[in-house]
C-alpha cells in the first residue's frame, strides 16, 4: 500500500498540470476506441441522454459490462467498473451540492440520510430504463438474460459510468446539469413512491417493545458474480422473524424486515382476537 501511495504522490504535480484529459496520450490509452458504436447509434445516443458526445470511445467503454469481455476476447475492450468508481463519486457530490443549497436549515446528519434516500441502486435503474440505457449495453448472452429477468445492478452500474464519461468528455457543468436536469427528477418522485424502510420501522417497533436490535444474517448466497442472490433471515432476541431473498443484500434485508413487520403485525392480530374471545366469554 505505501508503494501504490508514493507512486499516486509522484503523479500529483504531473496530473495537476495537465491540461484536458482528451489531449493526454494516457487518455487514449485508458479509452481506446473498440469501434462498437457506430456514427448512427452515436446520434441517437446523444438524444437519449441530451448531450453532444465529443469522444465515443468513452462511451462504448461506459456502455461495456465485464461479461461481454469474453465475447469480444481482443485485448482493447475494458469493461465500465473504473468508470463505474467514478460516476458513482460524482452522482454523490452533485446530489450533495444540490441537497446542501436547497435545504439549507437541514444539519449534516440529515443531508446525508436525504443523499442516501434519493441515490440508490433501485432509483438508478430505474433513471436508466427510463433513459432506454439497456438498448445500448454490450453484453454476453447470459448477462442479457439475466437483465432480462430484472437484475437492475448491470443497468444501475452502466448510468454510472455513463455519468463519468460525460464529465471526461463534457466537463463538470454539463454533467451537473445532466444529473439534475435528467436524473435527480426521476430519482426523486422514484423515493416518493416507494419511501418505506422496513429495516427502520423493524427497528422502531421491536425497540418500542423493549427487544435489542434485529441481526440480519445472510443465510444462502447463489448464482454468478452478476447475478448474485442473498438470502437473509432477520434475528430479534435470538428469534428468526422473518426471511427475504433480493439480488443484494440490501434489498434481502429490506424483505426480510418487511417479513418481519408482517409477522409482528400477524402476532399482534392473533392477541388482539384473543383478547376479543375472553372478553365475550368472561362470566364477569
Amino acid at each position: 500500500m505505501k508503494d501504490i501511495v508514493r507512486q499516486l504522490y509522484a503523479n500529483l504535480l504531473k496530473f495537476a498540470s495537465t491540461k484536458g484529459a482528451a489531449s493526454n496520450a494516457a487518455f487514449k490509452e485508458i479509452f481506446p476506441s473498440m469501434n462498437l458504436l457506430t456514427d448512427e447509434r452515436v446520434r441517437e445516443l446523444e438524444a437519449t441522454l441530451g448531450i453532444s458526445i465529443h469522444m465515443p470511445s468513452l462511451y462504448e467503454q461506459a456502455l461495456t459490462h465485464r461479461s461481454y469481455l469474453q465475447v469480444a476476447n481482443t485485448p482493447d475492450h475494458r469493461s465500465n467498473e473504473r468508470l463505474e468508481f467514478l460516476g458513482d463519486a460524482i452522482l454523490g457530490m452533485v446530489t450533495a451540492e444540490y441537497l446542501f443549497y436547497n435545504n439549507r436549515e437541514v444539519l449534516e446528519g440529515e443531508l446525508t440520510k436525504m443523499r442516501s434516500w434519493i441515490v440508490n441502486k433501485k432509483s438508478l435503474a430505474v433513471c436508466a430504463r427510463a433513459l432506454k440505457l439497456e438498448e445500448y449495453l454490450f453484453l454476453s448472452y447470459s448477462a442479457s438474460q439475466s437483465l432480462q429477468r430484472g437484475n437492475d445492478g448491470m443497468l444501475a452500474d452502466a448510468l454510472e459510468s455513463v455519468i463519468a464519461a460525460i464529465y471526461l468528455d463534457r466537463g463538470f457543468d454539463e454533467v451537473r446539469r445532466f444529473i439534475v436536469e435528467r436524473l435527480l427528477p426521476i430519482m426523486m418522485r422514484e423515493s416518493l413512491v416507494h419511501d418505506t424502510n422496513f429495516k427502520s420501522l423493524l427497528l422502531e417497533t421491536v425497540q418500542g417493545k423493549g427487544h435489542g436490535a434485529p441481526r440480519y444474517v445472510v443465510v444462502k448466497e447463489e448464482g454468478p458474480d452478476h447475478e448474485k442472490f442473498f438470502t437473509v433471515e432477520v434475528v430479534v432476541d435470538e428469534r428468526v422473524v422473518g426471511s427475504g431473498s433480493g439480488r443484494n443484500k440490501k434489498e434481502a434485508e429490506q424483505a426480510a424486515a418487511e417479513a418481519g413487520m408482517a409477522y409482528i403485525a400477524s402476532l399482534r392480530s392473533f392477541r388482539q382476537k384473543n383478547d376479543t374471545i375472553n372478553a365475550a366469554t368472561d362470566p364477569d
